[in-house]
């Protein structure tokens, strides 16, 4: 009971996540911070999938005086706004508008001495208290069906979810090269330790395994995603970016390539393939041509095809969630948890979310052997510690950026790109959605291309 009382009174104050008691692992404070802002951002990811399943309208039609109004008193909200597309866009609303107070809040932060760190590693149950707020106010936007010509919330919301989820799909790609140059490392690390043979068998079998997925996929998308006479942009976006994944494999085991980074190889080119494989498929599953997008049940059974070549406006063609969504949701999951437990300033993640100041400490910091704060802190059961009195460990203002464009990024995932309705059966795929997909995949090889020939063509500039 003690440990309950004690845990509520950290998440009321400026405490971290240790909740005062030893049931928690020992970590850094920089490190829990992230965690519980990821958690917020999976809980809320999960909130927009609940409010997509089916028949939940029906069900809160049956609460008295919710939805539909009575003796007594009007309808207690508008329900059309609070299930379907329409929520899930005022849930992701909510957390970018939490996400960007605090990147401004947080601006030039430079140590958990200034006021505002606290803020930042603590007094959890106010701010879920003001994200729970942001999205309550967010209902009573006006919304849904609306007189002709005029702009509705939906509208406005859906080009500033494209523009964010598209700069997200590149932070995405930052933490898969991340991830990969990490692997690599690793196992090579572990085979110059004890010298057996297997790392590099295994480095060998996930590339070739990697390289034959996305072969698969590419030979699928031209069986099940073009037709003889029609979908020229299909084949255009399959046949292009084969070709571009093709030269930077190439490119990664060139000898010049080697001499200047020995830790490129094909693993990272074949991760980066199957990454731009995966929004090759993404981007097409948005086209508005219906015979050159099946539905996963259509491919499945080929004689549901029908004879309409183009989804007319208020067409549910792909369902509530397609299989594009599930994985582009757990690729994210993934990746956000990655980004809030990998610290390590040679990262891409470290380079990416950490200031100047940062780098310098975590090059010191190994060595110092800690302090006598946080040896006392061991003593009396503290399994938190502040490891950012000199430094923050990482940029608060950029890593809420990241959030705020991740929270973009579920909204559109979760509303497969589509044109927003508060209904599940008026969706309509859109061609934008399609060519800024596919814009992603070009401007993912250019920067992975740039990683490899950069520190060619600047020899003078730190690439490492």
């Amino acid at each position: 009971m003690g440990c309950i009382l004690g845990s509520l009174a950290c998440c009321c104050g400026s405490a971290a996540c240790s909740l005062c008691c030893v049931c928690c692992p020992s970590c850094k404070n920089s490190t829990s911070t992230r965690i519980v802002y990821a958690v917020i951002m999976i809980l809320g990811t999960i909130t927009g999938l609940i409010l997509l399943i089916p028949g939940l309208r029906t069900g809160l039609d049956k609460v008295p005086g919710l939805c539909s109004p009575t003796f007594f008193s009007g309808a207690l909200v508008k329900c059309d706004q609070i299930v379907g597309y329409a929520a899930v866009y005022r849930v992701c609303f909510a957390m970018a508008a939490f996400f960007f107070l605090l990147m401004v809040l947080m601006l030039c932060v430079t140590s958990s001495k200034d006021p505002r760190a606290k803020i930042q590693n603590g007094f959890w149950f106010f701010k879920i208290l003001i994200l729970i707020g942001i999205f309550v106010g967010a209902l009573f936007i006006p919304g849904g069906a609306q007189p002709p010509g005029t702009v509705t919330f939906e509208e406005v919301f859906k080009w500033v979810g494209m523009i964010g989820g598209f700069l997200f799909i590149l932070i995405q790609l930052i933490l898969i090269i991340d991830f990969a140059h990490s692997w690599n490392e690793s196992w090579i690390g572990h085979y110059e330790e004890n010298e057996h043979k297997c790392w590099y068998i295994g480095l060998l079998f996930f590339t070739v395994f990697f390289y034959l997925l996305s072969l698969t996929g590419i030979v699928l998308f031209f069986v099940f995603y073009t037709t003889a006479d029609g979908c020229v942009e299909h084949k255009f976006f399959i046949s292009f970016n084969l070709i571009l994944c093709v030269i930077i494999s190439v490119v990664a085991i060139l000898p010049k390539i080697q001499e200047a980074q020995p830790k490129s190889g094909l693993l990272q080119a074949s991760i980066i393939t199957l990454y731009v494989t995966y929004l090759t498929w993404s981007a097409m599953t948005n086209n508005p041509n219906k015979a050159c997008n099946p539905s996963l049940a259509q491919i499945l059974d080929p004689s549901a095809n029908t004879t309409v070549t183009t989804a007319a406006p208020g067409t549910d063609i792909h369902g509530v969630v397609d299989g594009e969504s599930i994985i582009a949701l757990v690729v994210f999951l993934v990746l956000v948890i990655y980004s809030s437990i990998r610290t390590s300033a040679a990262s891409q993640v470290g380079k990416l979310t950490m200031n100047e100041s940062a780098h310098l400490k975590d090059s010191g910091s190994d060595s110092s052997g800690g302090n006598s704060k946080n040896d006392d802190d061991e003593e009396k059961g503290q399994k938190v510690h502040d490891d950012e009195e000199d430094s923050v460990a990482y940029s608060y203002s950029f890593f809420h950026f990241m959030f705020m464009l991740g929270s973009l990024y579920v909204m559109m995932t979760l509303t497969n790109w589509y044109s927003p309705s508060s209904s599940l059966k008026t969706l309509s795929a859109n061609a934008p959605s399609m060519w800024i997909k596919i814009s992603s995949s070009w401007v993912c090889i250019l920067l992975y291309l740039w990683t490899l020939v950069g520190p060619l063509l600047m020899p003078n500039r730190e690439f490492s």
